[in-house]
């Protein structure tokens, strides 16, 4: 997605997500701590993570029955940020305006991303294109953490589409798009469960470029 906005980085965090951060992480980044130290931290982590998964997802040793499933969504967020927040890796614990009742995102998640691998495995519904995106829009709509439900969802479609593929070259989605068209897509995904306008969003490149 787009970087922060200008100026949007040189605000310091508040006191609720000051709270929130690991006390070494604090130690790390000084005081006060800003919007964008935060932000470049978690971004370095990602590029961290997403490789080592990415080749594990390209070279067959991270299998799409491993990867759609809740332990793994679980396990993902927690390496994105276990040494950064306190919530990393824990499923949310209150209701919020977006999302499912935080009691039900463990069997939402188990039951959604059980079907998703049944559909793959037993239809031709998708591509392996959308089934990437079926996997993120699905995760999204369930909303299972506190924060950093949008990098985690992103690079958990990023490794279902790079394991399910089989060709050459190997294809990456581009997620800079408008995040107005975008929401949109996302907002009829939850309507009706079809994937096509979010698939015709997020357009593919190859690996790499």
């Amino acid at each position: 997605m787009p970087p922060l906005t200008p100026g949007y980085g040189d605000t310091p965090l508040p006191d609720d997500e000051l709270a929130a951060l690991l006390p070494a992480t604090v130690q790390i980044l000084g005081e006060p701590v800003t919007r964008a130290v935060v932000y470049d931290l978690e971004q370095g982590m990602q590029e961290l993570v997403a490789e080592e998964l990415l080749n594990a997802a390209l070279d067959g040793s991270l299998q799409l029955i491993e990867l759609l499933t809740d332990h793994f969504l679980k396990d993902l967020h927690a390496r994105l940020y276990g040494d950064i927040w306190i919530w990393a890796g824990k499923w949310r614990t209150h209701d919020v305006n977006i999302g499912v009742a935080y009691k039900q995102i463990a069997v939402d998640l188990h039951n959604s991303l059980g079907t998703i691998l049944y559909r793959w495995e037993n239809t031709d519904d998708w591509t392996p294109h959308e089934l990437g995106i079926v996997a993120h829009a699905e995760t999204v709509r369930i909303h299972p953490f506190v924060d950093g439900n949008g990098r985690a969802t992103r690079l958990l479609a990023d490794l279902v589409f790079s394991a399910a593929q089989d060709s050459d070259p190997v294809f990456q989605y581009d997620w800079n798009v408008d995040k107005v068209s975008y929401i949109a897509a996302l907002r009829r995904y939850d309507a009706d469960r079809d994937v096509t306008d979010l698939a015709n969003l997020l357009k593919a490149r190859p690996l790499g470029e």
